[in-house]
């Protein structure tokens, strides 16, 4: 008999990153050195004191059994978030009710929207976005709604020009500063505003925070939840990921909203057992030891980006310095608009090896953009920019 997906599946967009690996696949196979600025996977080592941490507690009694939530490792995690949030942002967290640990923010942003949107319910969503704030409500039978973000308008959602019936029938909306892919960021005020806004509407909104440790130009990130109220209908989402270069070690949690993080976490009970006790010992030493290593990796990384940018330039693909997160959003450059992001993608690398991630990747408002992601070391984003130079001057 035939297998179809279910319909939910068959709404989803193509997850063009999946293409690009393929691409990627291919030209490997054909011996192309591909030079990889598609995937925002930190190339630094996880701190030296944090896989300690992990490999001491692979001798610990029990530590391979499933997670309790009230065991002492598990209290001991939640206990740290909270501490690290008051010491971050000045934010008070009761660790037993206001912060949920995940197995990844992906994970808890997808599960988020299942938790609460029935089918045919809208959820608010920038665009450009990461993919997961929209797929994940396609993926639990919401419709989409895309507020636009604009350059213009430093990539800032206009949320009064939200048409107030859409508004009444939305059930969750997202928000993410530092913003990825676009880089930009927001200052408390904005958050003022979202929350003010969001308060008599009857509407969760769930903030992506992932990047709160790579802000240049002198600017700070700020949590939600600095914004008065906000406790009421909000919950965030942060990542060891990025911070701590522990991408897959797959580890971050949820704080705020206690009703909502209790709907999430019963959302997740039906899937999964929690996060292997290991990985929560060594998140634990992370958010309590010494943050030295974020500090040093933020600077690597501005230091990337200095390298970078103005070598694009100078190769003629004009190309603004990023405000945060550690990518570079850029326009494709003029004598290849006439291509989608897409096209231009697999040019790029066909005729360079060089991979870079397609603005519609992130929604349909990345049109016309690509992302690279400063996750490889200096020579070999010189070799890339010798690359580049050469088809860029070929086009000429």
């Amino acid at each position: 008999m035939p297998m179809h997906e279910a319909n939910r599946m068959l709404r989803l967009p193509p997850y063009l990153f999946t293409i690009v690996d393929g691409w990627k696949r291919e030209m490997r196979a054909k011996g192309v050195d591909v030079i990889d600025f598609s995937m925002g996977n930190p190339d630094a080592e996880p701190p030296a004191h944090v896989v300690a941490a992990m490999r001491d507690a692979l001798k610990i009694k029990g530590i391979h059994r499933y997670s309790k939530w009230d065991e002492q490792i598990e209290k001991d995690l939640r206990r740290a978030i909270a501490s690290w949030y008051m010491g971050r942002f000045g934010v008070e967290l009761d660790p037993d009710s206001e912060v949920l640990p995940l197995i990844g923010s992906k994970e808890g942003i997808a599960h988020l929207s299942l938790a609460f949107l029935n089918n045919d319910d809208l959820a608010l969503v920038p665009s450009p976005a990461y993919p997961v704030h929209f797929n994940g409500v396609i993926m639990a039978g919401g419709i989409l709604y895309n507020i636009p973000l604009r350059e213009e308008n430093n990539y800032l959602p206009d949320l009064q020009a939200i048409p107030r019936e859409t508004t009444r029938h939305s059930k969750l909306m997202f928000l993410s500063y530092p913003h990825n892919p676009t880089t930009a960021t927001c200052d408390l005020e904005f958050f003022n505003k979202a929350v003010h806004w969001g308060q008599d509407k009857d509407i969760i909104i769930g903030h992506d925070l992932t990047y709160s440790d790579f802000v240049y130009k002198g600017k700070r990130a700020h949590s939600i939840f600095e914004a008065k109220n906000a406790r009421k209908f909000c919950v965030e989402f942060h990542t060891l990921s990025k911070s701590y270069s522990m991408a897959g070690w797959r580890i971050a949690f949820a704080v705020g909203n206690k009703t909502i993080l209790s709907s999430l976490a019963k959302t997740k009970s039906y899937v999964d057992f929690g996060i292997f006790r290991a990985v929560q010992v060594a998140a634990t030493a992370a958010l309590t030891g010494p943050q030295t290593y974020v500090k040093k990796l933020a600077e690597e990384y501005k230091e990337r980006i200095d390298y970078f940018v103005p070598g694009l330039n100078k190769i003629g693909w004009p190309t603004k310095s990023p405000a945060a997160t550690f990518y570079i959003w850029c326009k494709i450059p003029a004598a290849f608009s006439a291509l989608t992001s897409m096209e231009f993608t697999e040019l790029l690398l066909r005729e360079t090896g060089v991979a870079v991630a397609p603005g519609t990747g992130f929604g349909e408002m990345g049109e016309g953009y690509i992302r690279f992601a400063m996750v490889l070391p200096t020579p070999r984003m010189k070799l890339a920019l010798e690359r580049i130079q050469g088809f860029l001057s070929r086009k000429v």
